[in-house]
Parts: structure tokens; sequence; C-alpha cells
């Protein structure tokens, strides 16, 4: 899959869900005494039967089965004849082909197909750039549900008007954020951060954007979440659950996060103190060029046998 777009947000580094209310079933209502009537048979189409193919591995298979119907303008199978040449599945991989299948899919209004062919109409893979034809198709593709294309919809709001495309932005990056797409939820926190878009600054908000966010994988709201929970921004301060968001942020080597780790085990914060770590997520910092003053002063006064450790310690090291 093409790669969604980059996050325009500024990111300041300064640095729940609610509990669920087990309810009673009603209770169940006597069953009719009549003879039950058999549910209609489902009735398999061929577009089921390629899209099935395809998530079994059977590639060509379903290659196969959705040619004949992408021929005849089935928009289905022309969207999922451009995922197979877009990822190069049981076939070499042709940006050309997967561009003629998906833009046939996009003029045929199916969502998924103006969302793929948008994004590479952005990136030129499409054989050409316009940004114009892109911007449209994203907003056909988000306006008929496709969270990604939200989340991108709203990105370009914003590009092509920083002052009040935030405002225009905001239903889109909702929408996504409610959908899981990790980016969209990184984007609700900064808005809710600092304000934008016309909402009122809500830090307990924002972090709870940042908390759905973090548990998706989002690498940059794991660094902000880890650093806003050790300093008690938006909500109770704990030190531990920070420093256990930095750590697993450093481990997939984020340099950021490898640096507050550094001063988190070099100060006993949320971790116990540890030179021999400290002065290994010190090296790794320096290595990924975000180290500091502070953490080099700290590791030059080391003694031979602790740096000796801890550059044995980060020569190991390998992002998680």
């Amino acid at each position: 899959m093409k790669p969604i777009l980059p996050l325009l947000l500024a990111v300041l580094l300064v640095g729940p869900a609610l509990a669920e209310t087990k309810k009673t079933p009603a209770p169940q209502a006597a069953p009719e005494r009549h003879a039950a009537k058999p549910a209609p048979a489902k009735v398999i189409s061929p577009d089921d039967r390629a899209y099935g193919a395809l998530q079994r591995g059977y590639y060509l298979t379903a290659r196969d089965i959705a040619l004949p119907l992408a021929k005849l303008g089935d928009p289905i199978a022309q969207t999922l004849l451009g995922e197979i040449y877009s990822r190069g599945l049981g076939v070499p991989r042709s940006d050309p082909e997967a561009a003629h299948w998906y833009e046939a899919a996009s003029k045929a209004g199916n969502a998924d197909g103006q969302f793929r062919y948008a994004l590479m109409l952005l990136d030129g893979s499409a054989g050409r750039t316009d940004s114009v034809a892109a911007r449209g198709l994203m907003k056909s593709a988000a306006d008929a549900g496709i969270a990604l294309a939200q989340y991108n919809y709203g990105q370009m709001l914003i590009e092509a008007s920083p002052n009040s495309g935030f405002g225009e932005a905001l239903p889109y990056f909702s929408k996504a954020a409610s959908a899981s797409v990790s980016d969209a939820q990184y984007a609700m926190s900064q808005m809710f951060a600092y304000g934008r878009g016309g909402l009122q600054a809500d830090p307990e908000e924002a972090r709870a954007y940042l908390a759905a966010a973090a548990r998706n994988g989002h690498m940059l709201a794991q660094i902000e979440l880890g650093i806003w929970m050790i300093n008690g921004r938006g909500g109770a301060k704990n030190v531990d659950l920070g420093a256990g968001w930095l750590r697993r942020a450093a481990a997939r080597g984020n340099p950021i996060a490898m640096n507050r780790l550094a001063h988190l085990y070099k100060d006993g914060i949320g971790v116990p103190a540890s030179k021999v770590e400290a002065g290994k997520w010190s090296v790794l910092a320096r290595r990924a060029d975000n180290g500091d003053a502070t953490l080099d002063e700290f590791f030059r006064k080391l003694d031979d046998d602790t740096k000796k450790a801890a550059l044995e310690a980060a020569n190991r090291f390998r992002p998680s």
C-alpha cells in the first residue's frame, strides 16, 4: 500500500481508556411456535471469489477471476487488479498497470480506487503528478468513508490553507481517529493540545488521543505520551508508565526516545538508575545525531569499565 501523507502538525515534545460498563442482558423473549424458514442461500459473486483467492494467497487465481470482470467495467475487480499490480502479488510489480486499473475504478466511483489512484497521482507513480485531481479524488474517497482518505484529505486542507485549514480538517481527522487511524489520533491530540481548528485547548482530551495513538503504535505519540505522563500533563503523573512508553519507542530506534531514556537512566526517573544503561542510550542517541552536552559530559566522566560495558551494550542493540 502507498504511504499516507506525512503529518504536517507541529510536534512540540513537552512532555485511558474509560472502563466499560457491564450491562445486564435484557430477558429473552420466548420463541414463537412455528416452523423456522430456512435462510436464503448466500450468493457468492465472482468478486467474492477473487478476493477470497487473494486473501488465501492464490494471487494468479484472483487475477484470472478478476481480469474478465474488470474488462467489463466492474470497479471492484478493477481495484483488486490495481492492488495485485501495485504490490506485485504473484506478478511483476507494475505501477503503470496498477494506475490503469485504479484509474478505471476511480472513474466508476469506487472509493477505494479513488483513494489509491489519488496517492499515485501525488507521488508520481501514476506516470504523472496531478495534485488538483488527487485532491478531488481524495475528498470523494473521504466523503465515502475511507478512513485513510479522511486523514489524508485533512492534511491536504491544512497544507492548502495553514490558517483556516485546521477547522476544515477537524471533522475528517475526527472520523479517521474514530476508525483507529493512528496518525489521525495523533493529529487530534495536537489539535486539542494547542487549541487548533476552533477547539479549546484541552490537555486531558489531548492525552486521551495520545494514548490511543500510542497503543496503535504511533511512535511520536508514544514519545509524547511518555513525556506527558512523567510531567503529569493532561492527567495523573506516572513516571513508571511514562518511562515505559519512552523505552518502547527507543527500542524501535527512535533517536528522540533514546535521548530521553538516557536521561531517565542517568537520573533514575521511572527506571532504576544505571550508568551502563544511561551510557548505552546516550551512545545510541549520539550515533543518531541526537545527543546533547549533558549526556556527553556524563559519558566522559564514566570509568573505563563502565564505558566499555555501555559501548558493548550499544553495539549489541538492534531495533525491535
